[in-house]
């Protein structure tokens, strides 16, 4: 009996010290998912403002755009679709082209409708509700864009859009454009850059 007594207090000490173990397992495991979590952007977003040059002209125009634009998935509602999509979005896009021949400068704002981003990329379309000169057509119409974010390894941003003979039909006209519809990024941006937050795309909610 002397025995067993003395056995019983070691084995109450070594049930403590596991208990003890697996609380502080559980303790650094909760620390880490809470780490991970706050570390997870909440919404994709393209945000900057740049100049760029068309790889195909040579010219003195200075064309830019200024992106501020977050998802708002399933904000959106649409015939058919009332709960909207998951690449719904807000936010503002500006473009501004100089032309140099000309000694003019055009602008057009338009309100973001749609984004998709992946790493370091990112697709933009927007209705035009605002344009310097109504003789461009381009007010009123959805005009698409994309992003190429270098990051610090030495790549520059670049960026694509849908207009300029990128986006025809076989008769040569315009084509209309689908939302987060957009060409790659293939204009090298020469001044200012864009910083892409990736976000994947939130499942469906049923509720």
């Amino acid at each position: 009996m002397a025995l067993l007594s003395a056995r019983r207090p070691a084995t109450a000490t070594v049930a403590a010290l596991a208990a003890g173990f697996t609380l502080c397992a559980t303790s650094v495991a909760s620390s880490a998912d809470l780490q991970a979590e706050h570390r997870r952007p909440t919404a994709a977003r393209v945000v900057g403002s740049g100049d760029f040059v068309l790889p195909y002209l040579d010219d003195e125009d200075v064309r830019s755009f200024s992106f501020d634009a977050v998802a708002a998935p399933y904000s959106t509602p649409r015939p058919g679709i009332p709960t909207g999509l998951p690449v719904d979005a807000r936010g503002t896009v500006r473009i501004s082209h100089y032309s140099a021949d000309r000694k003019i400068t055009y602008t057009f704002d338009g309100e973001v409708e749609c984004l998709v981003t992946g790493p370091r990329t990112a697709t933009v379309t927007a209705r035009i509700t605002k344009v310097s000169h109504e003789e461009t057509g381009l007010l009123h119409k959805r005009v698409g864009l994309s992003v190429y974010d270098g990051g610090k390894g030495g790549h520059a941003d670049r960026v694509g859009f849908s207009w300029n003979g990128v986006n025809l039909l076989p008769n040569g006209e315009d084509a209309e454009v689908g939302t987060c519809m957009a060409p790659a990024p293939y204009a090298p941006v020469v001044q200012g850059g864009y910083t892409v937050t990736h976000a994947e795309l939130p499942p469906f909610s049923r509720k």
